[in-house]
């Protein structure tokens, strides 16, 4: 069965736009838009976290069963084989009629892949359409299928000779209003945010997305990580999230993370836990802020990461740099893939 190009890269990039509505947490997210025989739309729907219909069913539930016969499904995941708390999406596409399945990105899943195979060994017309857009939508998810753990964001400031805070520690704020506005977009874009309880202890920091003209920003869940007992009147204790927290072991911590649904993490923290991080090789990507001012004395952004001689320098790739007012703003990952 032939497609409608056109019509199909529309829909394909409205179910993206569905697919976000969907929660974050251990199931993708996932839209779909169910299109007649010449190009309209019948019926889309996206999935709303484990146990609710998946994205396909839910496009399908909208159809009268006459409407689905025949019809195409743009879905940007591929359509699951395997029943879980909810059935195959391959079955009831069947079931439905669907003649013609386009999907973005292929599921990653030992169990729940097959679905596209499955679809043609009945007979129903498969395509792959916009795969690195699909992909881009779940991203952090298939991070997770392919490592087990979050996809790690390691953030921090400093002056332009590599200081953290002043000699007496007091660092707020080395960069400017424009650059802290960036960080909360940041903290809102993740599912959690990392900081140790020295920071909590020091700084006392809400650890909250504060973002001008959206009260309704994600916020992200805190984890604090270390040994020593957070006060009772900590204001993390107060975070609407609530708070979670972690030991020492950072990759348990990190799966124990991924198993409730955190695919990507924020660490916040100070030179310790970031230093942590990276010398652990858990840090997939920085955060770097530059502040065009000097501070000089021992307060160093980074501890002991392991480097030894120059020979084992971390190299990294510079992914962006942008100025945020007088400070700039350099994104890079590292250079071994986890």
């Amino acid at each position: 069965m032939a497609g409608n190009p056109v019509a199909e890269r529309d829909a394909m990039a409205r179910a993206r736009e569905l697919a976000h509505r969907g929660p974050r947490g251990v199931n993708p997210q996932v839209g779909a838009v169910i299109l007649s025989p010449d190009g309209r739309v019948l019926g889309e729907g996206w999935h709303r976290g484990a146990g609710t219909p998946h994205a396909e069913v839910d496009a399908l539930s909208r159809l009268r069963p006459e409407e689905a016969r025949g019809a195409t499904a743009i879905v940007t995941l591929e359509p699951c084989n395997h029943t879980g708390r909810t059935g195959p999406c391959a079955e009831a596409l069947l079931e439905a009629g669907v003649a013609r399945v386009v999907y973005a990105c292929d599921d990653p899943g030992d169990a729940s892949s097959g679905g596209a195979a499955r679809l043609q060994a009945a007979g129903v017309a498969v395509a792959r359409l916009d795969e690195a857009e699909g992909e881009a939508v779940i991203a952090d998810w298939l991070f997770v299928q392919r490592t087990g753990r979050p996809r790690v964001t390691v953030k921090w400031a400093q002056s332009l000779d590599g200081r953290a805070a002043a000699a007496d520690g007091s660092s707020q704020w080395i960069t400017g209003p424009q650059a802290r506005a960036h960080v909360h977009r940041e903290r809102s874009a993740h599912d959690a945010i990392a900081v140790g309880t020295g920071t909590v202890l020091a700084d006392d920091p809400k650890l909250t997305a504060r973002i001008d003209g959206d009260a309704d920003a994600p916020q992200p869940m805190p984890v604090v990580f270390g040994t020593r007992a957070i006060p009772v009147d900590a204001a993390v204790r107060r975070h609407p999230r609530g708070h979670r927290t972690a030991g020492h072991d950072l990759e348990r911590e990190l799966f124990g993370l991924a198993a409730d649904g955190v695919q990507s993490l924020y660490v916040e923290g100070g030179p310790t836990l970031a230093s942590a991080f990276l010398a652990a090789g858990l840090a997939d990507r920085l955060t770097i802020y530059l502040a065009p001012t000097l501070l000089g004395g021992p307060r160093t952004v980074l501890d002991d990461i392991g480097v030894r001689t120059i020979d084992e320098q971390r190299r990294l790739t510079v992914t962006r740099l942008e100025q945020l007012g007088p400070d700039l703003l350099v994104e890079a990952t590292t250079e071994e893939v986890h």
